[in-house]
């Protein structure tokens, strides 16, 4: 029988074939800065965050440049390579909210003194690493599995990991990369300690909603909206070298 595979598309990667087209037929000119986010996601009928991954996924793709201050610039499409960026960042924190949320309030509940011991340990190699100048990455890992694993639950252990593990795909990676600011690596270290603090004290409650809001904060981050998350406490020893922040910035 003549049937060919069915193929699904993230939104992002909809809208990203929908531009990249555009660039190869020539309508989008290299060299050309593309509308502000804002005005381009109003026409375009999606939220904000589906554009900013529809970007980066054409920037991971060669098809624009993204550069701090400039916007964003359609580049020559001749050596474009395929648009294949992976899972959504957004529906990746989304996911984690909810399931990380959950995970911190019974770790609060189950918590053995080892558990939390566990987790000043990340806190402190996460310190020490970005006072090397380091990304953090592996710390940060290893406290939110400390959590996973303080509530005693093997399957939310193992959906946690799958997190982590597709947190090194390429929009998520390059997210990441254009939104290192010294204010969020002590903002992060900052809810890592306030989300230990509730974990130690046994506060459910607590613990849920320093997670939400330590989540919260890297979305923001990743929209570019640095004002809308805030510096939530400094950390000693965290680096304090400039970084570049994704372009063009523009209100939700």
């Amino acid at each position: 029988m003549p049937f060919q595979a069915v193929q699904t598309q993230k939104l992002y990667q909809r809208v990203a074939d929908q531009l990249a087209g555009l660039i190869r037929a020539g309508e989008l000119k290299p060299g050309a800065r593309l509308p502000a986010e804002r005005d381009l996601a109003r026409q375009l009928g999606v939220s904000r965050p589906t554009l900013r991954e529809a970007m980066i996924a054409l920037e991971i793709a060669g098809l624009v440049e993204v550069r701090t201050g400039a916007g964003i610039t359609v580049r020559d499409a001749t050596a474009a390579g395929r648009i294949d960026a992976g899972p959504s960042a957004f529906d990746l924190l989304a996911a984690r909210k909810l399931v990380e949320g959950e995970t911190a309030a019974l770790a609060a509940a189950a918590r053995t003194d080892i558990d939390v011991a566990a987790l000043d340990q990340a806190i402190a190699s996460h310190r020490a690493d970005f006072a090397r100048g380091g990304d953090g990455f592996g710390a940060d890992r290893a406290f939110h599995l400390a959590i996973a694993r303080a509530a005693g639950n093997s399957a939310l252990e193992g959906i946690v990991v799958e997190f982590w593990d597709s947190m090194r795909g390429p929009i998520f990676g390059r997210l990441t990369e254009l939104t290192r600011l010294p204010a969020k690596d002590r903002t992060n270290l900052a809810d890592h300690v306030a989300i230990r603090d509730a974990i130690a004290a046994r506060d459910a409650g607590a613990a849920r909603a320093a997670m939400g809001a330590h989540i919260a904060g890297v979305e923001a981050y990743f929209l570019g909206e640095a004002d809308a998350a805030p510096d939530r406490g400094a950390a000693p020893g965290v680096a304090t070298g400039a970084a570049p922040r994704i372009a063009p910035r523009t209100e939700r």
